[in-house]
């Protein structure tokens, strides 16, 4: 579940560890330090976890919907490292915990024609993946961020983490990943952002590489 970090004696930075740091920075971002700004596109909702479920439907053998309890009951999993938003900001060694998308994805089945999800929110905000961005160790729905139950204007009580792609893409208040055949454009993505929004590529508008 959470990593742990080991504990180690103060000690300044080094050229080395500046030089790290700027490595992992994507071009056109800037690191936010200990900041964690929040920007949402609608109203902050208040999500009861009693009635609250996560579904997964669409092109699966087998359509799954976890309760708060259901799943909290699979086998945890957790993310340590960096975080980047579309507005040039980025958050190094981020610390989230929950469930690995591969399980749930696992527990459905999803055909060979599924080719791209649409994850959807309580709000009714939508964005849209490649099923590949979402496989292989690349994707949880988390509940905690650095040990302490997800805060609802980061997307509490869950949301999807996709740190490898600009943080649009993990939609916040999740309830449900829907497996198409064709890709079809989220909520920001008909407003003129990239379809899949790499940072490394800057994918950050249509028309961008």
């Amino acid at each position: 579940m959470p990593v742990t970090r080991g504990f180690t004696g103060r000690r300044r930075a080094t050229d080395a560890d500046q030089q790290q740091r700027a490595d992992r920075l994507p071009p056109g971002q800037y690191d936010t330090g200990s900041d964690f700004p929040s920007l949402t596109a609608e109203a902050t909702p208040q999500v009861d976890v009693d009635s609250w479920s996560l579904s997964i439907d669409g092109l699966v053998e087998t359509p799954q919907r976890w309760s708060w309890r259901d799943i909290h009951a699979l086998p945890g999993d957790s993310y340590y490292g960096d975080i980047h938003c579309v507005t040039t900001w980025s958050k190094f060694d981020t610390t989230f915990a929950g469930v690995s998308v591969d399980t749930l994805l696992d527990a459905a089945g999803p055909l060979p024609e599924a080719a791209y999800v649409m994850a959807h929110a309580t709000t009714g905000y939508t964005t849209n993946l490649p099923i590949e961005d979402l496989r292989g160790g690349k994707a949880w729905v988390v509940w905690e961020y650095d040990g302490k139950p997800l805060a609802v204007e980061h997307g509490g009580p869950v949301r999807l983490l996709v740190p490898h792609l600009y943080f649009w893409k993990s939609a916040k208040w999740i309830t449900r990943l829907e497996l198409m055949a064709v890709d079809r454009p989220g909520f920001w993505e008909q407003n003129g952002y990239h379809d899949r929004g790499d940072p490394w590529l800057e994918q950050r508008y249509q028309g961008d590489p």
